[in-house]
Parts: structure tokens; sequence; C-alpha cells
């Protein structure tokens, strides 16, 4: 009886491994590309998530030691943010919302949506590439972008950026920022966000964290890293090296605060 009764599950899950595959994970890929493609889903499902970081922002007070962001905007206005993949999700909602930012995001299909999330928490966009080892490929508007945010910088508005590149190294910055910081003259400012209660997608590339509601939050800036105009290569990786040493101890910190370690 017993046997009869397992027979399927086995079979189901030995034919699982034949064909390596999970029939959610196949439903999934399937209406995947459909739902990309819908205008009215993107927006759904921007808004909803816009909400959700909102309301995540709200149960998760600040803890004693996180930085004042005000402060931070008063004396380095205007400035370029720093973040990393995986650890930016709750960027929009930090800002306070009357001070305008614009932030770069990639052009990839992943990174529309985020984008659809960050202008209705209040952002400008530029789409872009943020540029491989300093190479800006035209084709995905890496050059094209860091014009547009230089724009951006000379009128007076902050800017944010991911100092990370896209499927690299995970907390290694990229050349595109520290070149942003040297074409407009002002100063990198590493920003950590961390939560007490959290969700790590280990098999991600970045390790990208989940904040939950109803902990506790931290925000802690990094020192701020600022590139000479004259820089040249050699400069400009040992400001790309500073800019990663920065942001990794400003995250460490917010982990410490939140985590009480």
């Amino acid at each position: 009886m017993d046997n009869k009764a397992t027979a399927p599950s086995h079979a189901m899950s030995v034919e699982r491994k034949k064909t390596g595959k999970r029939p959610l994970k196949e439903l999934w890929r399937r209406i995947r590309r459909p739902l990309a493609r819908s205008r009215v889903v993107k927006q759904l499902l921007a808004t909803v998530m816009a909400w959700a970081v909102r309301f995540i922002d709200l149960t998760n007070p600040r803890v004693a030691g996180s930085h004042d962001l005000e402060a931070a905007i008063s004396e380095y206005s205007p400035a370029i943010a720093a973040l990393w993949h995986g650890q930016h999700l709750m960027g929009p909602a930090i800002n306070p919302r009357k001070h305008r930012l614009v932030a770069l995001f990639s052009r990839s299909a992943d990174a529309e949506l985020n984008a659809l999330v960050a202008e209705k928490l209040g952002f400008g966009i530029v789409r872009g590439s943020g540029g491989r080892k300093g190479v800006h490929d035209h084709r995905k508007g890496g050059a094209q972008a860091l014009i547009a945010l230089k724009k951006t910088i000379e009128r007076g508005c902050n800017v944010a950026m991911i100092a990370d590149i896209p499927h690299g190294t995970p907390r290694e910055a990229g050349l595109g920022i520290v070149t942003l910081a040297r074409i407009s003259g002002r100063p990198i400012v590493p920003v950590a966000i961390a939560t007490s209660r959290r969700k790590v997608l280990e098999r991600t590339w970045d390790k990208t964290t989940i904040n939950l509601p109803f902990g506790k939050s931290a925000v802690v800036l990094g020192e701020p890293v600022l590139v000479p105009g004259d820089a040249d290569q050699e400069e400009l990786e040992r400001k790309r090296v500073e800019l990663t040493v920065s942001l990794n101890e400003a995250t460490r910190q917010a982990y410490v605060l939140v985590d009480g370690k």
C-alpha cells in the first residue's frame, strides 16, 4: 500500500532529475515573457512594489548610529550616491522626498521594473550602462548616460549609481562611477542600507537582499571619494579601489548596527 502511494511521487522525482526541470519554474518561464511585454502589468507590479518598499521602510525605524541624510545632503550636494547591487532595494525609500534625485538604471529588462518602482517613489531616471572596465559601449548607452548624469549634476541635482558592474565581481566598484566623479568634479558618497529582518537570495550573483518589515534599519555613509579632474587611468584605478573599500566598510557598519554585533 505504501509502495503504491509513493510510486507516482518517486516517478515524478526521477523524471525531474532526468529533465533537470521543475514544473512551477517552467510555468513561470513560459508566462514571464508575455508579462514582461505588458505595460499594464509592469505598471501594476511597480505600484505594488513601491508601496511595499514604503511599508518596509516605515516599519523599520532607524537605529542609533545611523547617519543624518539631511546633513549629508546639505554638505555634499550635488553629489553622486553609490550603492551596491543587491543591497540597494531600499534606496528609493530613504531619500528625503523634497530632494530630487536622478538614478542610473541599465537598459536590461530586469532593471526596467526597478526603474519604474524608483520613478513611483519620486526618482528621476536615466537608462544606460555604468561602463565595464571604463569602456562605455554606445549600444548600451554608457557614454550618453554619463553625459546625462553630468548635466543633471550641473543643474544642482544629486544622482545615484550602483557602483559594481552587473554580473561582474560583486562589491567591487567599476570605473563608470569614478569617471562620472572625474568629469563632474563632485564627490562620490557611499551609501549602505541594512535591515535586521531580511532574506538573502544566496544563489544570486550579488547575494540580493530582500528587506522585510517589522525590524530595525540603519543607513551608513562611507568616506566620500573625490576624483581629480585631471586623473589618469592609474589614478582612476586607485579611486575605484578607494570607493570599493569605503562602500564595503559602510556596508559592514550598517549590518553591525542592525544585528547588534
